[in-house]
């Protein structure tokens, strides 16, 4: 039986649409759609267990992955197979899962898996900008509770008009790369780079990606009335009690307000809210705690935000006892490790990262392999958050979701400072050794003055700093906080991280957790962040001023060439004698690249001493000298024969030539050692290559005054010349006897 199809098109105008369509595949899921665009084509669905799971949270899963088949690719690697995710996919996997779990009930605790997964690769098309709205689409088919339809966009700039979902080549052009998330009423999540841009063109953006998203999400609503919306499922509810959430606000809520208002280090500050949550437990029976204790320990967090939260909105201060635009003492050191090739500690307040580089040639560059992209990166940065920083005993179960994004936004916070003529692959690595704030802000400011320790040459310091954001709907108070600590990142409305250079702001991440925030409230806190960015940022310089304007004495120096093609392979030599000596050598690392533009070889060469990096050039030198007819060049004999001697040029080691002997002086030589002897060094004259020997000229005598009344002996005529006479070799013949003949 044929399928019924539903379908929805999008016009994202310039001719490009995107369709969502059901009915026709993975029909068993509670939701399930198509979403395509040009022969881009993911496949969401999405299934939510009916039992409740016995956890007090959302155990949701969003699952991205890109199947090389949709490329028309194999995997790479020994097995065939797709494996882990890339870190691609695990960004794409964060991005939508921010946007979705706030929509789900706060008491809907169901194992709820989405899938998305690329089956068609379109090269012009990005598909990660499509993920959220696959999701949010198989959603709205299902009958699963869920607030609102939302989407996600990328907005990109190019000669100051924005694009909505540019393409890959278009975003190179852009100096903007902004995913923004929403639903049709509010802004929820943005992440992006920026080529140090303001607030207000930030701001500008992201109402550019609302506009586009709303589009999207007034398709999905159609297309699950045409397809049947159905009702929302029953599920068991968390239970509520409002006599025993009045009677834990009283016991709870003014001793919070005094703890959070006498400031405190953050173990103190836990210890002491324990207590009170200790001391209103013990408030309550044992058969009360019995039926209702799960609703005594919500109503107390509950009590708890509401207490640090009014501290904040009415007196304008906070848990560790700043103002709301202040930001905690801030230390810092470079040089710190003796043996890496750069390093830095930022610690501020009660976070702290200590970050690493370290610098190598093209063939350290991180490569990307995906159906969607493929490339490398030639400067890339690595975020570790081990358990001890929050003085924790955790399993370590390999590098997490959140190391992966946190990474990545200080990556892209830091790159476009890197110059593009950067001879290094540069890698940094920052450890959290503290945290209790935004670490990966930390990781900015500490990578920054690492590489400029490193003697990476930064076109800026870059800096960075979490805010976040307090309001009251009802009062129309708000609260912009600086630098916020671990606890404030739980009980705002808006967590938001922006980095930039004095100039402008470099990449951003925000979760907004208030419905109808204003864009002014956004364009204020974003003008706060950047008074806090450039007060970090006058630390930062201060304790570095600039780039090192060398690397360190035991950090690699490179040196890149540009090699002709045809001269390739003598430096490689055979089977790769020739470039594997030179390493030994002279103790560097050599690295043969092809420019495919130019089609010619870059050679890098990367060695701790300059001795072996100009023994290496020596040598390429050699192997690419080509003598110019009618030049003179000093060369040294370095062997002695009967017709001549073999000399070797002192401007290329290694390239020999034959020094007749009738080239060596005016008058007759009998004996080269007359003229010449081994190690001797003079001129000679470069002639070329005669045509009748096909062999390279050069001559001594050429540069030597002719002695006065000397006569050149003619050249001999070849009609002058006696014919042979064979006369004797014909009767030699003549005189042999036959051969006898064998039996």
């Amino acid at each position: 039986m044929i399928p019924k199809v539903f379908k929805e098109v999008i016009d994202l105008g310039d001719g490009r649409e995107i369709s969502i369509e059901t009915g026709k595949l993975a029909k068993q899921a509670h939701g399930s759609v198509v979403v395509k665009s040009g022969k881009c084509m993911l496949l969401c669905t999405l299934v939510s267990n009916y039992k409740q799971s016995d956890v007090d949270f959302l155990p949701l899963t969003v699952d991205y992955r890109e199947k090389f088949a949709a490329a028309g690719r194999y995997p790479g690697g020994f097995f065939k197979r797709e494996a882990r995710p890339s870190d691609g996919e695990v960004l794409t996997m964060r991005l939508v899962d921010r946007v979705l779990r706030p929509l789900f009930p706060k008491d809907y605790h169901a194992e709820t898996q989405v899938m998305i997964q690329l089956m068609s690769h379109d090269p012009n098309v990005m598909p990660d900008a499509m993920a959220g709205l696959a999701a949010s689409a198989a959603i709205q088919l299902s009958d699963v509770p869920f607030e609102t339809p939302i989407s996600e966009a990328r907005v990109g700039r190019i000669n100051g008009e924005f694009i909505i979902n540019p393409t890959r080549a278009q975003l190179e052009e852009s100096d903007i790369d902004m995913m923004i998330g929403a639903s049709a009423d509010s802004v929820m999540m943005v992440e992006g780079e920026m080529l140090e841009i303001s607030e207000e063109e930030m701001a500008e953006a992201i109402k550019f990606a609302h506009e586009a998203i709303k589009v999207q999400c007034a398709a999905q609503v159609k297309l699950a009335e045409a397809f049947g919306k159905k009702e929302t499922r029953e599920y068991d509810a968390e239970r509520e009690d409002e006599a025993v959430e009045k009677r834990v606000k009283e016991l709870t809520y003014d001793k919070v307000y005094a703890v959070a208002k006498k400031a405190s280090a953050k173990h103190e500050r836990s210890a002491a809210f324990d207590e009170i949550k200790a001391e209103v437990k013990a408030s309550f029976t044992e058969e009360e705690l019995e039926d209702f204790g799960d609703l005594v320990s919500k109503y107390f967090y509950k009590a708890e935000k509401t207490a640090i939260r009014d501290l904040t909105l009415n007196e304008g201060l906070r848990l560790d006892g700043r103002k709301t635009d202040q930001i905690r003492p801030i230390w810092c050191e470079v040089d710190y490790l003796p043996s890496t090739h750069g390093s830095s500690i930022f610690t501020r307040g009660e976070t702290q990262a200590l970050a690493t580089v370290t610098l190598g040639t093209s063939r350290e560059a991180n490569q990307i392999d995906m159906p969607s992209y493929e490339g490398e990166e030639r400067f890339y940065l690595h975020y570790n958050f081990p358990p001890f920083s929050t003085g924790e005993a955790r399993p370590l179960r390999g590098t997490s979701r959140r190391e992966v994004g946190h990474g990545n936004l200080a990556q892209r916070a830091l790159k476009n400072m890197i110059p593009t003529d950067c001879p290094y692959t540069v890698r940094v690595v920052s450890e959290i050794l503290e945290s209790n704030g935004s670490s990966s802000m930390a990781t900015v400011c500490a990578g920054t003055m690492a590489l400029m320790d490193a003697g990476v040459q930064l076109k800026k310091p870059v800096s960075g700093i979490a805010m976040g954001l307090i309001t009251d709907v009802e009062s129309g108070k708000y609260a912009v906080l600086s630098d916020i600590l671990g606890d404030e990142d739980h009980l705002g409305d808006m967590d938001f991280k922006v980095t930039g250079t004095a100039d402008g702001i470099t990449a951003c991440q925000m979760d907004i957790k208030v419905k109808g925030l204003s864009y002014e409230i956004l364009v204020n806190a974003l003008k706060q962040a950047r008074d806090g960015r450039l007060h970090i940022l006058g630390i930062l310089t201060d304790t570095i001023s600039g780039p090192n304007e060398d690397v360190k004495p035991h950090s690699p120096k490179m040196i890149s060439r540009r090699v002709p093609n045809e001269f390739i392979g003598a430096l490689i030599g055979p089977g790769g004698k020739v470039i594997q000596e030179m390493q030994k050598e002279t103790g560097t690392t050599i690295v043969i690249n092809e420019d495919p533009v130019t089609e010619e070889g870059i050679v890098e060469i990367l060695g701790v001493g300059n001795e072996g990096i100009a023994a290496v050039q020596a040598k390429i030198d050699s192997i690419l000298f080509k003598p110019q007819v009618g030049s003179v060049y000093e060369v040294k004999v370095i062997k002695m024969l009967d017709f001549g001697a073999v000399v070797e040029y002192m401007d290329a080691p290694g390239n020999e030539v034959l020094l007749h002997v009738s080239e060596l002086a005016w008058e007759r030589t009998e004996n080269v050692s007359d003229v010449v002897n081994m190690g001797d060094v003079f001129d000679v004259k470069y002639f070329g290559t005669d045509p009748k020997t096909r062999k390279e000229k050069v001559s001594r005598k050429a540069i030597l005054p002719k002695p006065e009344g000397y006569v050149a002996r003619p050249p001999r005529d070849r009609d002058d010349r006696k014919p042979r006479d064979n006369r004797n070799r014909d009767n030699r013949r003549d005189d042999r006897k036959p051969r006898e003949k064998r039996d």
